[in-house]
């Protein structure tokens, strides 16, 4: 019932930035990102205080505003709580009261099926039975809790690293008490509808199990059993047709049929449907999480993993002090600080509320401890400004005059400034004056007599090489020689910056499994071999490898954009990458032994019918561009 479903493109953007009319905030949950929108509403991403991402769904107020439907969502709402199944993505917050109605649910890091299929095609028989399985194990808790799905389709089921997960179960009863539905507003899909439902009659959770056999056939196949086209014609074929099921493969066919029989009383119950994923295949017990989806789809968990990092509250507005930061003025009557913080010693707390004389800088260590929006807004300086935050803290922080660095902290770990240290007679000032002149004038002779020296000794050196050249010729020449060193170049001497190489592109390269490249090659074309000190590889094993001693990878982040200065500043050293942590749009930061740098971005995999194993790469190489160390 998460409502977790991005976009269904074959390139979707899964973290989508707010638009003008997002709100930013959902019940004290900070927006980060919308994942999609549909029918029901739209889809944003946020975290738990303890930073745990979150999915939350908020309602279109169309339906908020049908009492029906505020009913029929709260008792949907109860039930899916209690549901904790594995294969289930839990409800862990909701207001239903609220004026737009809201749920949140955990984030699953994975692409609904509908968006695999579509980008990767159909799913091999072993992924497709474990897939069922496991959302028969979702089905069996949904319906213990009461719930009957009426919506189970390829977009609801999430492909997670460990397993599926089954969400929005229990939205569609809701949706059906609005009139909504019968005027432009679409709540559920009639390819994945059992009979029953299509026809009006009593829904019972034998239709989940017709959904069931829909979803798998479209798994193994990549269309749907009854066809597309209009809803009419489709829900017709459901009713009165059989479907097709040429494409199935045989291992699947006596589950896939007996789940779209006609007859409700005539489908599998769970355990059965478990029994028949058994005997299909003896290991469909999902007992190693981390390959039984194929690589590029795994990949593609490894982008939705990388969600964006939660929304930090700003700190408190900082203002112009209110008398200049030398006047010496009387400290403020000190307020009683926020809670943890604590008195500074030798001071008793008290609640008068005076504007402080000057606002200390706070580091980011007391930021972290200060609750969101703890301290009231300190005197405006003149001119118009913003007012000050509706809820801030009742207390202001103890304040003192302009005193840098004066704050300590204290064992409850907030700062707590020290009393101001009293002031040194005129007369000891002045007398430190006269002291301080005294040392200026005996370094200034001192310095003065040494530096004579060293240019001196300097020179007479100079003289003895024979060499006419300058110290700063000397550096630069060190410096294009590859060196780095400035030999005997005088201290603060710069060296010449050397140009940067000019990158030559090389765009949709298609290197087999067992081929490699040359990166110093004019032409560069994939060439057989694996092993051998080739400078990077598709190994048949299903890795990228760097076969020089010297050369290695490094994946950047996704949404991290790769430059020569990005690749030059990487030390994430790896000599191969599994392909599953790879798909469309990861850069790859390569560095051979032979000094060349090199960005390669994946552009897409081989489909699954293709007769060879291969990877589409556009390759960026700037040749001799590796500085001295790098990369070993």
């Amino acid at each position: 019932m998460s409502g977790q479903q991005p976009s269904r493109n074959s390139s979707p953007q899964v973290f989508q930035p707010l638009a003008g009319d997002d709100p930013t905030t959902i019940a004290g949950y900070r927006l980060a990102a919308k994942l999609g929108a549909g029918g029901m509403g739209k889809v944003y991403l946020s975290y738990t205080p303890g930073g745990r991402p979150v999915a939350i769904k908020v309602i279109r107020p169309e339906f908020g505003e049908d009492a029906e439907f505020r009913r029929r969502f709260t008792q949907e709402v109860q039930s899916a709580q209690r549901v904790q199944g594995l294969f289930t993505a839990p409800v862990i917050d909701a207001d239903t009261d609220s004026a737009q109605p809201w749920l949140a649910t955990a984030y699953v890091p994975g692409p609904s099926l509908a968006d695999a299929v579509v980008a990767h095609g159909a799913l091999p028989v072993e992924a497709v039975l474990l897939l069922i399985a496991g959302m028969a194990e979702a089905l069996h808790v949904i319906h213990g809790a009461g719930i009957v799905h009426r919506d189970l389709k390829p977009s609801n089921v999430l492909l997670a690293a460990d397993g599926p997960r089954v969400i929005d179960f229990g939205i569609a009863y809701a949706a059906d008490a609005t009139s909504l539905t019968g005027s432009g507003v679409t709540i559920g899909t009639p390819s994945f509808m059992a009979p029953e439902q299509a026809a009006g009659r009593r829904v019972t959770p034998a239709t989940d199990i017709f959904a069931l056999g829909q979803v798998a056939a479209y798994a193994a196949t990549g269309t749907p059993a009854f066809g597309e086209g209009t809803s009419h014609g489709v829900l017709y074929r459901i009713v009165h047709e059989e479907p097709d099921l040429s494409g199935v493969p045989e291992r699947l066919t006596e589950l896939v049929t007996r789940c779209l029989a006609k007859d409700p009383e005539a489908r599998p119950s769970l355990s059965e449907i478990i029994v028949l994923c058994q005997a299909a295949n003896a290991e469909t017990v999902l007992r190693r999480p981390e390959d039984w989806l194929p690589g590029p789809v795994a990949a593609d968990i490894t982008v939705r993993a990388a969600a964006p990092a939660p929304v930090q509250t700003p700190p408190p507005p900082s203002a112009a002090p209110a008398a200049p930061a030398y006047a010496p003025t009387a400290p403020a009557a000190p307020a009683t600080p926020p809670p943890g913080f604590g008195p500074a010693p030798h001071q008793q707390p008290t609640h008068q509320h005076q504007q402080p004389t000057h606002q200390h800088q706070q580091s980011a260590q007391h930021r972290q401890h200060q609750p969101p929006q703890s301290y009231p807004t300190p005197a405006p300086a003149p001119g118009p400004t913003a007012p000050p935050p509706a809820h801030a803290h009742a207390y202001a922080p103890t304040q003192f005059p302009a005193q840098p660095h004066q704050q300590h902290q204290s064992h409850s770990g907030g700062f707590i400034p020290q009393p101001q240290r009293p002031q040194t007679p005129a007369r000891s000032g002045r007398k430190g004056v006269l002291i301080a002149l005294a040392a200026v004038l005996v370094f200034a002779v001192a310095g003065s007599a040494t530096a004579y020296a060293l240019l001196k000794g300097n020179g007479s050196g100079e003289q003895a090489r024979g060499g006419g050249s300058t110290s700063q010729d000397q550096g630069k020449g060190a410096d294009q020689a590859g060196g780095g060193q400035t030999g005997s170049a005088q201290p603060g001497a710069k060296p010449s910056a050397q140009a940067d190489p000019k990158p030559t592109d090389h765009k949709g390269i298609n290197l087999t499994a067992g081929y490699h490249l040359t990166l110093g090659d004019e032409d560069i074309r994939p060439q057989v071999g694996e092993d051998g000190g080739y400078e990077l590889s598709y190994d048949t094993g299903g890795y990228l490898d760097a076969e020089t001693s010297d050369g290695n990878l490094v994946l950047l982040d996704p949404g991290q954009e790769g430059t020569l200065a990005v690749c030059r500043a990487e030390t994430r050293f790896a000599k191969n990458i599994s392909l599953a942590k790879l798909s469309k749009g990861r850069q790859i930061c390569v560095t051979t032994g032979t000094g060349h740098l090199a960005l390669v971005t994946v552009q897409g995999f081989a489909p699954e019918n293709s007769p060879s194993k291969y990877m589409t790469l556009d390759v960026t190489v700037w040749r001799n561009a590796v500085r001295s160390g790098a990369g070993s």
